[in-house]
């Protein structure tokens, strides 16, 4: 499932174009020359999308808890809207690879503490090393220690966990274990400063491929987890009893009794397997390890649970299948904490016909199944799966028995019952995470419901955006392992991804400018062509037919009448085709791997880039000829787009740090670039609907300006920029595409690699209401209103707080202003489903244009996180449009 997501890293970095010194997780000391814009960023939902190695609940806060994923960053579990808040969004452009969480921790003696490490590859992809992140607001904010070596959240070997640990009596110790034969590290300053612990005597030794030459699969796994048996010390004292996991088939678990002074290998163990997971229940002393044969996520042929008893030092093997019968490796565990005898484990390597989970409530002496067959193929289940909130994941498939569709999940291999709740468990899949909350039926005979608990954590990975003048959709995505999805609005989840053909990745798409019911998209594919076509706005799809030796997508696009297509497709050279490529043939004149664009006005005229050469074609794509222009970038990290309605007018962003690295802007179809001093490096170029008084499209780029990185608009064609995005909402990489709305001023949707779609909304004038956040009219109630403030969650100098207004009177408002003054200076840090201003004490929080509407006796909710000093008193004043609203 991150195939395409390694890829897409790899891609770049060659180029070098994400190269350079790393960034400060917070705000850049540099000061760009730009003015300051107003914007309000969301997802545009999805939710999931991918793989979720690691949950971790707080051990002694109830309904705090975190999750972690490969590429798109940590997030934090919000317990009254069941949703998740994204932690990570600060990271900037050049230290991309901190977006790649390979371990995280939350402090068990102070709550409002958590750590991560982070860091996304251990090879040369990651241009920058490791770090260590902690947090003394629960991520709202984070401080940042770097490492002398690399951390891989995108590694093989990532669901083995957790490396990262805080000593439950005495939370200013820390360890971490490393990758590559760096060994395990040790904090004794709450995550300040790390020094390898010397005397550990295994640094590990398990590689998934020695002869893999990129260093990917090559690497040494390391040490892969840290279990403290809290029963060993008190209260500010050190933990005696440490147990670390190690990926070595011989010696995969030691154990220290003197807080870490010494080490030896826990004698008895069993041998020829890796400790995927370790969990300690210190009431009963029972050590539970999770084995496989492989170091995971994908791979994984046999596995083994074993139990360790810590007073005797007995191994007694509890595995649920005889080890001939399985063809799966454990990894997923967790103990009920409310009832420790009740354990629970995944064969995360069962991909057919589906993963299983296992249960015992005796210590690992009997287990039961997830599911069963009955007579073959036919299956009995314990739980019954709704994926009604998130509809794709039954992938459109239609399987035979014994498969069904949804999945129960795969690479499954973080499993946490909540501390606090025995009935609610969750874990997580290569898509999505899943939980329950009636999980105890499973022992009393009944059923337990499984369902998506992921919105808000967006995960996917982008590869292209697109957003027609007209029709339905109002963008069109082309994502990492997921394949791209048609959003209608960008609130709600889409029914289904693209399909007839699937893709495993989409990386290209395009409509025809003047015919946006016309679409194509292309991509990679395990078996069946790589191209699909769709005639009514991409609603519905048809398959098209590949050219000799095409192995993936490359890059598409469509004439501006839809009358042909250019296809750039990896294996072949550029090919074109009338119609709907039935059958193609060869371009001349162009390189193949060119990536290919088409004149947005002109039907017959398409443009193509290689290796700092430009090339055109006015005879539908059958000829190109190579352009004179010079200056250009040498690489092949560009992309370029021609603008709508105007023939000939293109822009080319790209380039690298060692070379040609900018913005390129031709008026001549291509005969000619003039390089945009303003911009110093530009990676992404897109347009959107003009400003208001404006005759020039509106620009928008991932780029370099005035020293500064960013998310960049411009409104007179390049000649002045304005930053739209700031130090908190960076989303790490944000290289592959950029598109404005063509119907919407201000609206821009940008990619990621790992967070999924954001989009933007303006305040500024002529902008907003393009149907997801922003806009609407002042309310005009004729009726009164009630208000109900409730902070659902409050921490030393932070809280958090849910607010519903009800309309109590008897017309719908169409639009809502609410208005109320804080009485002790709070101040609001991050505002869901809802626009908002402070000024002083003074809030305004204004409706999103898709929540404006609000019928008699009807509410809408929004919420908030905010700081605060000294108290923090609840507002008891409203104002809705003006007038009184009753607290409630």
């Amino acid at each position: 499932m991150r195939r395409t997501r390694i890829l897409t890293a790899v891609l770049a970095l060659a180029a070098g174009l994400l190269s350079g010194s790393p960034a400060a997780l917070a705000a850049s000391t540099a000061k760009a020359a730009v003015a300051a814009s107003t914007y309000t960023w969301k997802n545009a939902r999805i939710d999931g999308g991918g793989f979720v190695p690691g949950i971790v609940f707080n051990r002694t806060e109830k309904n705090l808890a975190y999750a972690r994923t490969d590429i798109g960053g940590a997030y934090r579990w919000q317990p009254s809207t069941k949703t998740w808040t994204p932690l990570l969004d600060s990271v900037g452009f050049d230290d991309w690879g901190h977006t790649g969480v390979v371990s995280l921790a939350s402090d068990p003696v102070n709550p409002d503490k958590v750590y991560a490490a982070v860091g996304t590859y251990t090879n040369s992809w990651d241009p920058t090393n490791g770090a260590v992140l902690r947090s003394a607001d629960r991520g709202a904010d984070w401080q940042k220690t770097d490492l002398p070596f690399k951390l891989g959240g995108n590694m093989p070997g990532r669901g083995m966990g957790e490396r990262l640990a805080v000593d439950p009596n005495k939370d200013s110790v820390l360890y971490l274990g490393a990758p590559s034969g760096k060994g395990l590290w040790r904090s004794t300053d709450s995550g300040v400063t790390w020094s390898q612990v010397t005397n550990f005597p295994d640094v590990g030794t398990y590689v998934q491929d020695p002869t893999d030459t990129s260093g990917y699969a090559s690497d040494n796994q390391g040490i892969v987890w840290v279990t403290f048996d809290e029963s060993t010390g008190t209260s500010g004292v050190a933990t005696k009893t440490i147990y670390v996991g190690v990926a070595d088939q011989a010696n995969a678990v030691y154990r220290s009794t003197d807080a870490g002074a010494t080490w030896t290998r826990l004698a008895g163990q069993p041998t020829g397997y890796l400790a995927h997971k370790g969990v300690l229940d210190a009431k009963n002393g029972f050590l539970y390890i999770a084995y496989s044969d492989k170091g995971g996520p994908y791979d994984g042929g046999k596995g083994r649970l074993w139990r360790y008893a810590t007073a005797t030092g007995t191994w007694t093997d509890i595995s649920p299948a005889a080890e001939a019968d399985t063809y799966y490796g454990f990894s997923g565990l967790t103990v009920d904490r409310q009832h420790p005898g009740t354990v629970m484990a995944t064969a995360y390597s069962s991909w057919w016909p589906d993963t299983q989970i296992f249960r015992s409530t005796d210590s690992g002496g009997t287990w039961t199944k997830a599911w069963d067959y009955t007579s073959y193929p036919n299956r009995s289940d314990r739980y019954t799966i709704d994926v009604s909130s998130v509809p794709w994941l039954t992938f459109g498939a239609n399987p035979s028995p014994p498969e069904q569709a949804p999945k129960l999940g795969w690479m499954t291999e973080s499993l946490e019952i909540d501390p606090f709740d025995s009935n609610r468990m969750m874990y997580g899949t290569g898509a999505t995470l899943y939980g329950s909350e009636n999980l105890t039926n499973w022992d009393s005979g009944g059923q337990f419901t499984v369902r998506p608990m992921v919105q808000g954590l967006e995960e996917t990975s982008v590869n292209d955006l697109a957003a027609p003048p007209s029709g339905g959709a109002q963008l069109f995505s082309a994502l990492g392992d997921i394949g791209g999805f048609r959003h209608t609005d960008l609130a709600k989840v889409p029914s289904m991804m693209y399909t007839s053909p699937t893709f495993t990745s989409s990386t290209s798409l395009d409509f025809a400018e003047s015919n946006p019911n016309t679409v194509v998209r292309v991509g990679a594919a395990d078996s069946g062509p790589h191209i699909a076509f769709s005639t009514d706005n991409g609603a519905n799809w048809f398959a098209g037919t590949d050219p000799s030796g095409v192995s993936g997508g490359g890059t598409v696009a469509a004439a501006a009448d839809g009358s042909r297509f250019v296809w750039s497709p990896a294996g072949a050279g550029v090919q074109y085709t009338t119609g709907f490529g039935s059958s193609w043939s060869a371009s001349s004149g162009i390189p193949a791997g060119a990536v290919v664009e088409s004149d947005r006005v002109d039907p017959k005229t398409f443009y193509g880039f290689k290796s700092g050469r430009f090339y055109v074609s006015s005879d539908g794509g059958a000829t190109f000829a190579a352009s004179s222009a010079t200056g250009l970038p040498g690489g092949d990290s560009v992309r370029f787009k021609a603008l709508p309605g105007t023939k000939g007018d293109v822009w080319l962003a790209g380039g690298a740090s060692d070379g040609a690295y900018g913005l390129w802007h031709s008026t001549d179809g291509g005969a000619t670039f003039a390089k945009l001093s303003t911009v110093d490096q530009a990676d992404t170029i897109g347009f959107g609907k003009a400003a208001p008084g404006a005759s020039y499209q509106t620009l928008y780029t991932s780029a370099k300006i005035g020293g500064v990185r960013g998310i960049f608009r411009s409104t007179d064609a390049g000649a002045t920029w304005t930053r739209i995005n700031d130090s908190a909402h960076q989303w790490g990489w944000t290289g592959a595409a950029i598109t404005g709305d063509p119907r919407v001023y201000g609206w821009v949707y940008v990619s990621t690699n790992g967070r999924g779609i954001i989009y933007g909304d303006t305040s500024d004038a002529g902008g907003g209401s393009g149907g997801g956040g922003g806009g609407g009219s002042d309310p005009t109630p004729t009726g009164a209103c009630t208000v109900s403030y409730t902070v659902t969650n409050q921490w030393s100098g932070g809280f958090q707080t849910e607010v519903r207004l009800t309309n109590t009177g008897s017309t719908a408002w169409n639009g809502w202003v609410l208005g109320w003054s804080f009485p002790d200076g709070q101040h609001i840090g991050q505002l869901w489903n809802a626009d908002y201003t402070q000024s002083g004490a003074a809030v305004t929080a204004r409706n999103a244009s898709w929540n404006g509407t609000v019928a008699a006796g009807s509410s809408v909710d929004f919420g908030f996180t905010g700081t605060w000093s000294g108290s923090n008193t609840k507002p008891t004043s409203f104002t809705v449009g003006g007038e009184s609203c009753a607290a409630g």
